[in-house]
């Protein structure tokens, strides 16, 4: 997920008095299997678009379990579909992509492959997929209505809903009723998060080329600098959000990427900024990346840049509205985990700026509702040292990140099967 969800919680979570429940203890009964698939999924994380051992996975999951499977869908992506008898449809999504960072997590099961890793807890995600269907496929006489499992390539890259949709995916599979997913979060582990309304942000992905004329070092003043004016550029984005959007509305602009230049003394011909824009409402994200062309220009004006050198502004592609979680659907799950987990496990949590594209397959359904939760990962033990202070914690994104899988697994399972028992109901 493009995102580092930091969300501050009053209290840690209380383990749930041990009772005796079927969903409970047959999600119990199945860890050891889910944990020994989430090691070997860690183990072997893929970059976006790139999920072939990873869609191999669900898909052969889903086929011993009874499902009709399609692989290959927008890239990689997997849909099974499980058709039992009249009712509801309910789509249960699972994000599949690793992240272009090194693991430093120190666990058996690190990341085999170098400079690829589970930072964001994908892993977990498509454990609790299995974990689910495992659960509704033999409860097939609790339920009633068809069940869409789907494994979402290249969330990382706010593109793999999109890539899915394009290739004709309501076309090929039923249109749901409602469309669920959950991820993995620096909350206590086995915490429960949900939010009504707007969850995650607008967000875009937005390139400066930065043109210069080049000279040797020693002579500036026969050149132009890129470096120089890519710099300025940065600090003078900053001014969307202090001064032109107003303090009480959301926004974010920042410059993750800077490349540029050769050796220490040319003055080169161009510089990449690479940005993030993330926003709620539309005047707001159409103003700031008006306002980021608006810039760039004004400033290559000022230092003299001539017209052929204007900077080029452009989308990357990485685009994804916001993701909402519609209040209906949000209500009733929260009160559906809150009488199965206990309050203590269950907390309202704030909107984020980290963005999601989850949301696509619900907004392609007109009248669809919608609901991504949160699922805390951080070991109590850690949360605990750190008295909940959540800047003293690895987060998502981190080369750190290492998560109670299994809080979050079994977790995420109970709750979504849960969820789907709920819809589905006969």
């Amino acid at each position: 997920m493009t995102m580092l969800i930091l969300f501050a919680v009053a209290a840690a979570a209380s383990p749930t008095p041990a009772l005796a429940e079927p969903l409970r203890d047959a999600v119990a009964a199945d860890m050891p299997s889910l944990l020994t698939i989430y090691r070997d999924l860690h183990a072997n994380p893929e970059l976006s678009f790139n999920e072939v051992r990873s869609s191999g996975v669900l898909a052969s999951e889903a086929r011993k379990l009874g499902f009709t499977v399609t692989t290959d869908v927008g890239g990689h992506g997997v849909v099974a579909v499980m058709k039992n008898g009249p009712g509801k449809t309910l789509l249960i999504r699972a994000d599949m992509d690793a992240l272009p960072l090194p693991e430093k997590t120190g666990l058996a099961f690190a990341s085999k492959t170098p400079g690829v890793m589970h930072a964001c807890g994908h892993d977990t995600h498509m454990t609790g997929w299995i974990g689910t269907a495992r659960r509704l496929a033999a409860m097939k006489d609790k339920w009633s209505g068809t069940l869409i499992m789907v494994g979402q390539p290249a969330e990382e890259r706010v593109a793999g809903a999109s890539a899915m949709l394009k290739d004709g995916f309501y076309t090929r599979f039923p249109k749901p009723d409602v469309a669920l997913a959950f991820h993995d979060s620096p909350l206590p582990a086995g915490m429960i998060g949900y939010t009504d309304g707007f969850a995650l942000a607008n967000v875009d992905g937005i390139d400066i080329k930065v043109k210069g004329v080049g000279t040797h070092g020693a002579a500036p003043h026969l050149g132009k600098d890129p470096v120089l004016l890519a710099s300025q550029i940065v600090v003078a984005l900053q001014s969307l959000i202090s001064r032109e959007i107003d303090p009480l509305e959301s926004g974010v602009v920042t410059v993750g990427s800077i490349h540029g230049g050769t050796k220490r003394n040319i003055v080169s011909e161009e510089v990449l900024l690479q940005l993030t824009v993330r926003s709620y409402k539309p005047e707001v994200r159409a103003k700031l990346l008006e306002g980021i062309k608006r810039i760039a220009r004004g400033e290559a004006i000022a230092a003299g840049m001539p017209e052929d050198r204007m900077p080029e502004v452009t989308a990357d592609g990485e685009s994804a509205d916001a993701t909402f979680n519609t209040h209906e659907i949000s209500q009733r799950m929260a009160k559906l985990f809150t009488a199965r987990f206990g309050e203590a496990r269950v907390r309202a949590v704030p909107s984020a700026m980290a963005s999601e594209d989850f949301g696509q397959f619900a907004a392609a359904v007109p009248g669809a509702q919608s609901m991504i939760f949160w699922v805390g990962g951080t070991p109590q033990a850690k949360w605990d040292a750190a008295k909940g202070d959540v800047s003293k914690l690895p987060g998502l994104h981190s080369p750190l990140w290492a998560p109670d899988a299994e809080a979050v697994v079994a977790t995420a399972t109970e709750a979504m099967t849960a969820a789907a028992l709920d819809i589905l109901a006969k």
